[in-house]
């Protein structure tokens, strides 16, 4: 059998590319994470890096290993949060993956709050417009725009999040309001670079955001987000996440408005979790907080 230790190093050296940079994230010394890759290759009967001036390059064998490796290293931490928020009281660590605009302006508030009522419960926050595989454990609470369908998961539908565009009203106050959407050619829009699939299905129906019509592009929300904030022309964003800027103006509400369903969603097995059922329901509550009031939630 061969010790987790081994394809932990190798999961770390992959991701860093070096002995070093796996040793300083490991707490372990340079030689000894040497020695696992080395006790690995001989294991395995492969050779998983080539050694270069530039850092470790991984093989074929290597690339191949690596999703296995990490799959072993998510089953690893589940494990670890697991046994930690076993026992009595609400304690533990859960990880949550989000969006970008939920990590950064939704989940701060959650967090202190649920921090004040349960200080033995530590939150991992991910961050990332990519979905975390909850099936396999990469998160154990997450927040989505659609509903999933493995049978495995728990799901809470929370109601829409509605999207419009905004500016600032000193943006307005310069360049004047859009009164239909033909007039948005005449002003700068913010949008995303590429997107995702779902981005670009979602605005088919205005062309006025296709990639060549938009002076500013990013494809990071937060970022899109601070553009309309400081001025720099319009752009889209939850319409309740708008509304705790005073000097944001929707712009075209009737013309554009595109709504999101929004959902909560766990594993299974961690339904006796104490602390995952108090995360839980403290994303259950800010996310409806957000949501349409029409919605039907």
């Amino acid at each position: 059998m061969i010790e987790w230790e081994l394809y932990r190093s190798f999961s770390h050296v992959l991701r860093e590319g070096s002995l070093s940079g796996a040793a300083r994230v490991l707490g372990m010394a340079q030689p000894t994470v040497g020695r696992h890759i080395a006790a690995l290759e001989d294991a395995l009967g492969l050779v998983l890096f080539t050694r270069s001036q530039t850092g470790f390059l991984p093989t074929e064998a290597a690339l191949a290993l690596q999703p296995h490796a990490r799959a072993m290293e998510a089953i690893a931490a589940t494990l670890e949060r697991t046994a930690g928020s076993l026992g009595d009281g609400v304690r533990g660590t859960v990880r949550v993956s989000v969006s970008e605009w939920v990590g950064v302006e939704v989940m701060p508030a959650v967090i202190a709050a649920l921090r004040e009522r349960h200080p033995d419960v530590r939150i991992e926050l991910v961050i990332a417009n990519h979905v975390q595989d909850l099936l396999h454990r990469e998160a154990d609470i997450a927040v989505r725009v659609t509903r999933p369908t493995q049978e495995q998961l728990i799901a809470r539908r929370v109601g829409t999040i509605e999207w419009g565009l905004h500016a600032s009203a000193g943006y307005l106050a310069r360049h004047g309001e859009p009164i239909e959407l033909a007039d948005l050619s005449s002003h700068t829009l913010i949008g995303y670079d590429r997107g995702t699939p779902f981005v670009r299905d979602a605005l088919q129906q205005w062309p006025q955001f296709q990639h060549a019509n938009l002076s500013l592009r990013t494809d990071n929300d937060l970022a899109q987000l601070a553009l309309i904030r400081a001025g720099a022309g319009i752009g889209m964003c939850p319409a309740a996440l708008a509304c705790r800027s005073p000097d944001l103006v929707r712009v075209l509400p009737a013309a554009f408005a595109i709504s999101l369903e929004s959902w909560v969603t766990m594993h299974e097995d961690l339904r006796e979790s104490a602390s995952c059922r108090a995360t839980f329901d403290a994303l259950v509550n800010a996310m409806s907080s957000l949501a349409s009031p029409a919605s039907g939630r």
